[in-house]
């Protein structure tokens, strides 16, 4: 017994010994997490957080009864530009890439990874994307033939992309819903009460985090036919047929995305970037999504204080009597401000941030939906109002808000203040959309670099 209780001494010393390895006792956080440092995105510029008047600047006769109101919004970047044909390309492509891999690996074992670098097996197996394709190998036109228009519906024969089959797939959680109490996990009795809506809009029990994790499959490809559908009575085929895939208009804002196609671009290149920086080593935060209204807001206005136009002012010209932006001057005279329909992004000056095109050349979709009391109850603090619409929902439900106006709108609708919406499910020849990025660290609360 005597024994025993030796041991016992011996051990429960050792216990309070190992509890103390490494560290004098005192709270010091965990150790050794290595310093976050946040890199200057390419392309994109540093907002700085800070409250503004969020609402129109001149008088609004439409929507007199709402008010202008004091926000407070967090430090983010923004992409100076619209995101263009080229840049857009690059998301095109990278879905074709990952399709073609995906049917070469069901017939050929090298487009496999099936091995880690230490030999332990990988199931299943992954895409290898160091693999070069060569579209030229007749062994693997065959196995990439489902991907390209077949029977009658080539054209003279040619072997064109079947682009209805350009999809993207990812998964979100649903922090709105995960967030509401009634979905909250009870620790008592060790089980969810609530239940949610997945994107079918059918009612399900809550099971466990996978009943907040969304699935979207969403088809990429720009609604070319947007030219012609927008406009009756116009000859805009040559622009249906050249204005994405001609290398002319590479500089030029990407038109005919939806909101759900805006929003998987979005999380594709959060996933691209992410998927780079875990390869390096780093810690991959980069997360992209589109910028809230009261973002938008912020970032348009430049700096400057109850402004009208991102340049200030009340006026469209400058002193020189040059247009400021590329927008609707004149009745039909869409060239007076030297473009008929879009320019190449960054033609006009920029804003005080340096952000090009928030007023005119292409509209932007934002992640707020439309509501026309929203500024009456949403937060003073990062406000923002979102709403997953559902297939079945009524079309009001379906509204997200577009700001800055475009190159067919007048003046009005160029304004800082000015807010309206298109539904999410629709594409136009006018509307097009940047990305934006919160802001870690410092940067978050200060906005100081």
């Amino acid at each position: 017994m005597k024994r025993l209780f030796i041991l016992g001494s011996i051990s429960f010393i050792l216990l309070l010994t190992s509890c103390h390895r490494g560290g004098s006792g005192e709270l010091t956080g965990v150790l050794k997490r290595g310093k976050y440092f946040e890199p200057s995105p390419l392309g994109m510029v540093l907002i700085p957080g800070q409250s503004f008047n969020m609402g129109a600047g001149d008088q609004d006769v439409a929507n007199a009864a709402i008010p202008t109101r004091t926000v407070d919004i967090s430090t983010f970047w923004m992409d100076d530009t619209e995101i263009t044909n080229n840049e857009y390309r690059q998301f095109v492509y990278w879905v074709r890439d990952s399709m073609a891999r995906q049917l070469l690996s069901e017939k050929f074992e090298e487009f496999k990874i099936t091995q880690d670098r230490k030999g332990n097996p990988i199931d299943p197996p992954i895409l290898d994307w160091k693999r070069k394709l060569d579209w030229r190998n007749q062994e693997y036109k065959d196995a990439l033939d489902p991907m390209f228009y077949s029977g009658n519906n080539r054209i003279m024969g040619r072997k064109e992309l079947d682009t209805r089959k350009l999809n993207y797939s990812y998964s979100w959680v649903d922090l709105q819903q995960a967030a509401r109490m009634q979905n909250a996990y009870n620790y008592k009795t060790q089980t969810y009460q609530g239940s949610v809506n997945d994107l079918s809009g059918k009612v399900v029990p809550i099971e466990g985090r996978s009943s907040f994790i969304m699935t979207e499959n969403v088809n990429i490809y720009p609604d070319t036919l947007v030219w012609i559908r927008d406009f009756s009575y116009a000859f805009n085929d040559p622009l249906t047929s050249k204005y994405f895939s001609h290398p002319g208009f590479d500089d030029y804002p990407v038109v005919g995305v939806t909101w759900k196609q805006a929003k998987a671009f979005c999380m594709w290149r959060t996933n691209f970037k992410n998927s780079s920086l875990s390869g390096k080593g780093e810690y991959g935060v980069q997360d992209y999504r589109l910028p809230s209204e009261a973002e938008w807001e912020l970032a348009a206005r430049g700096g400057l204080s109850n402004s009208m136009y991102p340049w200030g002012g009340y006026y469209t010209r400058s002193k020189n009597g040059c247009f400021l932006a590329n927008f609707k001057p004149m009745r039909g005279n869409y060239s007076d401000d030297g473009g008929k329909t879009t320019v190449k992004v960054a033609t006009y000056d920029p804003n005080g941030y340096g952000l090009y095109d928030m007023a005119g050349n292409v509209a932007e979709w934002t992640i707020t939906a439309y509501d026309e009391s929203s500024y009456n109850y949403m937060h003073d603090l990062n406000p923002n109002f979102e709403q997953n619409a559902l297939p079945g929902d009524p079309p009001a439900i379906k509204r997200k808000v577009v700001r800055g106006g475009s190159w067919k709108d007048i003046a009005y609708f160029i304004q800082v203040g000015t807010r309206t919406f298109e539904y999410q499910d629709t594409a136009k020849s006018y509307l097009g959309f940047r990305c934006v990025r919160s802001s870690f660290g410092d940067e978050f609360q200060s906005g100081k670099k």
